[in-house]
């Protein structure tokens, strides 16, 4: 029983992180995008939201996605 919980425990914490890693860069990509395509270009908000989301990663897209999309589409209604 034990040799199971030594051979299956590592797998299963592969695939987790693995899986987690996959869907945290699809979102990122997906936040990517909606901001370079969506983002309204007034001022420097859009390029500086870009960068937060390039170089903070994961952490940047939830920022943009949490506080700036909601805002963006009740002002814009994109």
């Amino acid at each position: 029983m034990f040799d199971m919980l030594y051979i299956g425990l590592p797998f299963l914490m592969f695939f987790l992180f693995f899986g987690v890693g996959i869907i945290g860069t699809l979102f990122w990509i997906w936040m990517l995008i909606d901001c370079a395509t969506k983002e309204p270009s007034s001022g420097n908000d859009k390029l500086i939201w870009i960068l937060i989301i390039i170089f903070t990663h994961l952490l940047g897209a939830l920022i943009y996605f949490l506080v700036r999309r909601p805002k963006r589409i009740l002002e814009f209604g994109e």
